[in-house]
């Protein structure tokens, strides 16, 4: 009798034993499915754990890493000043135009157009930098682009070495060769293999993740402040929000991702689809500002339309933003 209970008893301790793990792998496999479906993409920053070390940008600056389109020019662009303006439109009723036009060096990004929005973002163009997916489009209005520029403007093309490489020998490096041909006023760059290589090692530097392995893709934006950095003593960025601006959902006032396409879709709805996405590659545009907002004081970094808080503590606004 007593062996028969002994042996009741062992079979109920096993049991809740049994329902005990079985609830346990239950509620961490519910647990991981809300993380990987929908749960918020934290920024990158937000996941180390370890001191970031941010490198000197100025020291990573290397004129071989930007290569000739055409004949045997030097990269040797370096200004006290400039203005960086985004595509933003953000910088619509800033009314910034002269101010822009009056700095030393106007930087630009992709198609961004100055004409018929001359008050709001200037008319010069000193430096477009410009993404491979983005070559067509400025190619397809030439006097925008090519002729309203200054005086020997500098166009520098960014984008996967098989695509814009001279050895890749394809449709988009014989356009960009092309273009370095037709218009000898300009200097026409695009950034070497090992360079691209150095602005994904300092994401990775900067962010804590891997690039690739993050799924993560960098944007023009990216690019350009870091070469604004390189070659600028003070930089003014135009129509750049700052990291915790958009918080978790998409504000009541609706702003398209483009000042130059009005029927384009909201920029906050865009940068949060992106930095939360988890599937395919994607900017990481909050995550890039997070690290804009650390740069800032290092690099003499200041920000208008909107004109950005205290740099210092971006970093920690957004991190309760995202628990």
């Amino acid at each position: 009798m007593g062996l028969r209970i002994s042996g009741k008893g062992q079979q109920s301790h096993r049991m809740v034993i049994f329902f005990a793990v079985f609830i346990l792998t239950t509620l961490l496999i519910l647990y991981g499915s809300n993380n990987t479906s929908d749960g918020v993409y934290i920024p990158f920053h937000v996941a180390i754990s370890h001191a970031v070390k941010t490198a000197d940008l100025r020291k990573l600056a290397g004129r071989d890493g930007y290569l000739p389109v055409f004949g045997n020019k030097s990269m040797n662009l370096h200004c006290r000043n400039c203005a960086l303006v985004t595509s933003s439109s953000h910088v619509l009723g800033s009314r910034a135009g002269d101010e822009i036009d009056r700095t030393e060096c106007v930087i630009r990004m992709n198609d961004a157009p100055t004409s018929g929005y001359e008050t709001d973002v200037g008319n010069r163009t000193t430096l477009r930098v410009v993404a491979h997916s983005s070559v067509f489009r400025v190619m397809r209005r030439p006097n925008e682009y090519m002729r309203r520029t200054d005086y020997n403007s500098t166009i520098i093309f960014w984008g996967p070495p098989n695509k814009i490489w001279k050895d890749a020998k394809g449709t988009l490096f014989r356009l960009i060769q092309r273009i370095g041909m037709t218009y000898s006023n300009l200097s026409f760059f695009s950034i070497s293999p090992n360079k691209m290589r150095k602005f994904d090692n300092l994401f990775s530097r900067e962010t804590g993740r891997d690039r690739q392995k993050s799924h993560s893709w960098l944007s023009t934006g990216w690019f350009t402040m870091v070469i604004a950095i390189e070659i600028c003593d003070n930089i003014k960025v135009y129509g750049m929000v700052p990291p915790n601006y958009c918080g978790r959902k998409p504000g009541s006032k609706k702003m398209p991702y483009h000042y130059y396409k009005p029927r384009e879709s909201d920029e906050c709805t865009t940068y949060l689809q992106n930095e939360n996405n988890r599937r395919g590659h994607h900017h990481r545009f909050i995550t890039e500002k997070q690290v804009f907002a650390r740069w800032a004081k290092l690099y003499n970094i200041t920000f208008t339309s909107p004109k950005w808080g205290d740099t210092s503590c971006t970093a920690e606004k957004q991190t309760s933003t995202a628990d």
